[in-house]
């Protein structure tokens, strides 16, 4: 089975800052700057600082599948997304109870 692509990562956060898929935090920064969420069945570790999503640190689909290598290239999920859309899920994230 392929790894997961920083595409298909990005395409699960698009589809929340769209409201098409639900966001649900599973911590609440149980680790300084990150913050664990279920898309759906998709969990992301995301780095958040002063409230501005960062980066995805690590990724599991639904299928199993993990995003790998995104790093040695420099594709980050998060930097495909458009401002309005990192703006989205950025207000998802810091809502008391993100859906």
């Amino acid at each position: 089975m392929p790894p997961l692509t920083a595409r298909e990562v990005y395409q699960q956060l698009r589809d929340v800052a769209q409201g098409i898929r639900t966001l649900k935090r599973l911590n609440e920064q149980a680790v300084a700057g990150q913050v664990l969420v279920d898309i759906e069945g998709w969990r992301l570790m995301l780095e958040v600082e002063a409230h501005q999503l960062r980066h995805c640190l690590h990724c599991l689909s639904t299928d199993g599948r993990a995003l790998a290598g995104w790093q040695r290239y420099g594709t980050d999920p998060v930097s495909l997304l458009s401002t309005w859309e990192l703006a989205q899920i950025e207000r998802r994230l810091a809502a008391p109870e993100s859906a």
